[in-house]
């Protein structure tokens, strides 16, 4: 008689605790979910800083190549572009290096070699940038016949970007910020000296 009685008595506790289980799993799921959504997309998207970070990183690979294209077709003036052309590429360097805190000090050294740039050409510092440079040389852009108005077409091409950086800087991150304006200044000291070049 007492047969029966036993899988009732089993089956009763088991449906309340599936019953009683069942919410709290149901809302695990969803808290887990709701968590995983948002920041799946978000995480994928490149944030403004990052997208400003790359152009900048751009813009000076390009102006690099701007630099060997007026290099090689004025071969006088290679010795005093060199310098300027070695900071560029650091300055492209520092942008590509990201946000890890180690970008900032570069710029503010090409700024001061910038200052001395026609005294001293620092080819050791430009032989080792030129691996780093080379992947994007093959769009090289018209050079002048002319070796000052390729002086001029250089000095205004950097004139651009550093106005553009110095725009940029007014929203950006504040270490973003920091690397915008210190590369824009040496940017603004580059047009110094090849506006003074062409004199």
């Amino acid at each position: 008689m007492s047969f029966p009685l036993s899988p009732r008595a089993r089956s009763g506790p088991r449906r309340r605790s599936l019953l009683a289980a069942a919410p709290a799993a149901l809302l695990v799921a969803g808290c887990s979910a709701g968590s995983d959504d948002p920041g799946g997309p978000a995480a994928a998207r490149p944030s403004a800083a990052e997208r400003t970070r790359a152009r900048a990183a751009r813009d000076s690979r390009a102006l690099a190549a701007r630099y060997d294209a007026v290099a090689a077709a004025h071969p006088k003036l290679a010795e005093r572009l060199r310098p300027l052309r070695a900071d560029v590429v650091r300055h492209a360097e520092a942008f590509e290096a990201g946000a890890d805190g180690s970008a900032s000090p570069a710029p503010s050294a090409s700024a001061s070699s910038a200052s001395s740039a026609p005294a001293a050409p620092s080819a050791g510092a430009t032989a080792a940038a030129a691996p780093s440079s080379a992947p994007p040389a093959p769009a090289s852009p018209a050079v002048p016949a002319n070796e000052k108005d390729a002086l001029a077409q250089l000095a205004a091409a950097e004139r651009e970007i550093a106005d553009r950086r110095a725009e940029e800087l007014v929203t950006a991150p504040a270490e973003l910020a920091r690397l915008l304006a210190s590369v824009s200044a040496s940017g603004a000291a580059h047009v110094y000296l090849l506006t003074e070049a062409r004199r």
